[in-house]
């Protein structure tokens, strides 16, 4: 997958995620310090300009991800997004947006991922980057990033979301259901879409989200007077609640207590609800018939989450319990590729820089999965970061001679020395 006009780059693509492993600063230039037989400009050229095809990689790690942890029964597609802190202008996606790994608004790019994850096995396996109304609306500036044309129009993270669960189904990825927070179960769209495409969802939604108790049978009011225009708009003919109301007006006799998983500090244990509700959008000819499923912490009383299901009816309460605490397991898998694998230390700009580093980071990210499975037996506690210290330690190290630290510092210094006189004459007046 990486020879491009029969130039074979698999020894650099092997070389980039050596560094990803072996280097505690994941840019080229540390890589290249830690890498035995690396070069800095190899790997640049590679990871920025090179034409390989990184949809074809990331496609390929999905398909192996299934093969190790698809088609369980209990099988899970998670979805969410995460944020990159950069500065400047110039890398693609880059604008100040929301950071929910922040709290708070900062410059960054943000993607919508996607994990594959059965129990605690979990593999990203698919991302897009969204782009923000500032890049869209600017042509010339998404195609001086290499934004390939089919992404110059605007399209939300669940729109992305959809478009990501289509894909892994075509590629024959086998996912039980699929999983997501609340920026895409408050969607309007997003679950409609996915209950369209056969698909069994499990999604959160906010507190102030609306279900009806009973079919709203939405119609078209008749006109009660010669006056005034005749009514277009469908009504519904009950009111809604809303979710945390309704909560509220629940005894603790109708709630479960449900076993989720073990921990490391003991078990983890729910308080559950369900019941049938009805969701409408406003402009459905009919509601939808879902389950809303509302959990209580049993360490937490005030952590309570909502969410909306299309399982089918009959599905027992603790396999929604199940469901649902999956979603921890995908910011267990953003933890990994961030801290172990350097999905968020990368220094690229454009487009295809940053679609070849992510897919490489999947790419270490299967293998370390791979390498937990095999050993699981022997070594059943086996962590991410237990297998990148011994990939560090049993790797190939330039840094395992006195005289190769120096040389590398003296070559640090030198381009320093470089870049401080280029300062120096830009500033200085002819």
């Amino acid at each position: 997958m990486f020879v491009c006009h029969r130039y074979n780059n698999t020894d650099t693509a092997y070389q980039y995620i050596c560094g990803l492993i072996q280097s505690d600063r994941r840019n080229i230039e540390r890589m290249e310090e830690n890498v035995v037989e690396s070069d800095y400009e190899t790997l640049q050229q590679f990871i920025s300009s090179s034409p390989w095809d990184a949809r074809a990689v990331i496609n390929k790690v999905a398909v192996e991800s299934d093969r190790l942890i698809g088609g369980t029964g209990r099988t899970g597609l998670l979805l969410d997004e995460t944020s990159f802190i950069k500065k400047g202008k110039c890398s693609v996606g880059v604008a100040r947006q929301w950071s929910g790994r922040l709290g708070k608004t900062e410059n960054s790019q943000i993607a919508v991922f996607a994990a594959l994850c059965a129990g605690d096995r979990v593999i990203p396996v698919d991302t897009e980057l969204f782009l923000p109304n500032e890049w869209t609306d600017d042509k010339k500036r998404c195609r001086e990033a290499g934004v390939p044309e089919d992404r110059f129009d605007y399209k939300t993270k669940p729109e992305l979301a959809v478009e990501i669960v289509l894909r892994q189904r075509k590629l024959g990825v086998r996912f039980d259901y699929v999983c997501a927070d609340g920026l895409y179960g408050n969607s309007p769209t997003f679950c409609r879409a996915l209950e369209d495409a056969s698909e069994i969802f499990l999604v959160h939604v906010h507190s102030d989200q609306r279900v009806y108790q009973q079919d709203p049978q939405p119609m078209i009011p008749e006109r009660i007077s010669n006056k005034g225009r005749k009514p277009t708009k469908l009504q519904a003919q009950c009111e809604p609640i809303r979710v945390d109301d309704l909560f509220k007006s629940l005894n603790d006799d109708d709630l479960v207590r449900i076993k989720v998983r073990d921990t490391t500090t003991g078990s983890l244990e729910v308080y559950a609800y369900r019941c049938k509700v009805w969701v409408w959008d406003g402009e459905e000819d009919e509601a939808r018939i879902w389950t809303l499923y509302i959990r209580r912490d049993s360490q937490s009383p005030d952590e309570i989450r909502y969410c909306l299901t299309n399982t089918v009816d009959g599905t027992p309460t603790s396999v929604l319990a199940e469901m649902e605490a999956q979603r921890y397991w995908v910011e267990r898998a953003f933890e990994d590729a961030k801290g172990q694998a350097g999905m968020a230390e990368y220094q690229v700009r454009g487009w295809n820089a940053w679609y070849h580093h992510m897919a490489l980071v999947m790419m270490a990210m299967l293998f370390m999965t791979k390498n937990k499975m095999l050993y699981q037996d022997q070594i059943p506690l086996l962590t991410c970061y237990d297998i990148k210290v011994l990939l560090a330690y049993f790797l190939p190290n330039r840094k395992n001679s006195v005289d190769e630290i120096i040389r590398q510092m003296e070559l640090r210094h030198a381009k320093r020395r470089a870049a401080s006189e280029s300062a120096t004459k830009r500033q200085t007046p002819l």
